[in-house]
C-alpha cells in the first residue's frame, strides 16, 4: 500500500515539475506532453514484441515445458487474469521478466539461466512478482512516467535552443530570471529522471508484495538472494541498458551504475521486506 501511495506522490511531483517549468518559461504544457506521447504510445503498444526479439525470446507451446505452464497458470488463476504466454530467453544471466499493455495480452520470459539455478518453489516466487506487474499495470505507469518525464526534457530542449528568441523587455532587464530558467533547464531533466526511477523502484517493492501474497514471501526472498549472486556471476553482456526496469534484477552490472540512477532497489532491502511480509501472513 505504501508503494502505491509513493507512486502517486512521486508522478504528483512530475506533473508539478512540468507546470512549474513551464510556468516559467511560458510554455503551454500540453505541446510538450502530446510531443512526448507520440514516442512512448508508440513502445505501450509495440515494446513487448520489440523487447523479447531483441532479446532472442520464443514463445513457448503448451507441451513444451508443460511444467512451466502449469506454474503460470495456477499463479494467473490466484491473481485472477488470464493465463500469460510463456517465452524462453536463451540465455545463461539468470532472470526473468514481464511485459505487454496488460493482462489480455501479456507475456511472462524467462531465461535458460535462471532454470538452472532456483528449485521450482522459488521459481514460482519470481513467476509470482512478474505476474504482479502485470496485475499492476506497470506497464501502463511506465509510459505514463516516461511521458511527463519525456515532456519535461523536451521543454527544457526547446527552451534550450529557441526560447532566447522569445524573451521580452521584462526578462532581459530581470537577470535572476533569466538565470531561474537556465538552471531549471538544466536541473528539470535531472531532478525528472530521479523521479522516474524512484518510481521504477517504488513499482518493483509493489510486484515483491502482491507476487509474495499470491506464492510465498520466502520463496521470493530466497530466488532474490540466488538471482543476485548469479548476475554477478554472468552479467548480461549484450543488450539495451535502457529494459534494465524490465527484469526482477538489473542484468547489467557494473561499478559506474550509481544507486541513485538504479531502477531497481537494492536485493537486500528486498528481501529485508519479504522477509517481513512473511511475519506477518504466517
Amino acid at each position: 500500500m505504501m508503494a502505491v501511495i509513493k507512486t502517486y506522490i512521486l508522478l504528483g511531483l512530475l506533473v508539478g515539475l512540468i507546470y512549474a517549468i513551464c510556468l516559467l518559461l511560458h510554455v503551454p504544457p500540453i505541446f510538450a506532453i502530446l510531443m512526448a506521447l507520440i514516442p512512448n504510445l508508440f513502445a505501450y503498444f509495440f515494446s513487448d514484441k520489440i523487447v523479447l526479439m531483441s532479446y532472442g525470446a520464443r514463445i513457448l507451446e503448451e507441451d513444451e515445458l508443460p511444467w512451466l505452464h502449469d506454474m503460470v497458470r495456477r499463479v494467473a488463476r490466484k491473481a485472477g487474469i488470464p493465463k500469460p504466454k510463456v517465452a524462453l530467453v536463451p540465455i545463461a544471466t539468470p532472470n526473468a521478466f514481464a511485459t505487454g499493455r496488460g493482462p489480455g495480452n501479456a507475456v511472462v520470459a524467462v531465461t535458460e539461466g535462471i532454470l538452472n539455478i532456483l528449485t521450482p518453489e522459488e521459481l514460482e516466487g519470481v513467476i509470482g512478482h512478474e505476474i504482479g506487474h502485470i496485475v499492476n499495470r506497470d506497464i501502463l505507469i511506465a509510459t505514463i512516467v516516461a511521458t511527463l518525464a519525456g515532456a519535461i526534457t523536451y521543454i527544457a530542449e526547446w527552451f534550450m535552443w529557441f526560447g532566447w528568441m522569445f524573451r521580452g523587455e521584462e526578462e532581459e532587464s530581470n537577470p535572476l530570471e533569466f538565470i531561474a530558467s537556465i538552471l531549471l533547464i538544466i536541473l528539470a531533466p535531472i531532478a525528472a529522471t530521479l523521479i522516474q526511477l524512484a518510481i521504477s523502484r517504488q513499482r518493483e517493492f509493489l510486484a515483491d508484495e502482491t507476487g509474495a501474497k499470491l506464492t510465498h514471501p520466502l520463496w521470493l526472498a530466497s530466488a532474490l538472494e540466488k538471482l543476485e549472486k548469479g548476475v554477478q556471476a554472468i552479467p548480461l553482456d549484450r543488450g539495451n541498458p535502457a529494459t534494465a526496469h524490465l527484469f526482477i534484477v538489473n542484468p547489467f552490472k557494473g561499478e559506474f551504475i550509481a544507486k541513485l540512477f538504479s531502477t531497481h532497489p537494492p536485493t537486500e532491502e528486498r528481501i529485508r521486506r519479504l522477509l517481513e511480509l512473511a511475519k506477518k501472513l504466517h
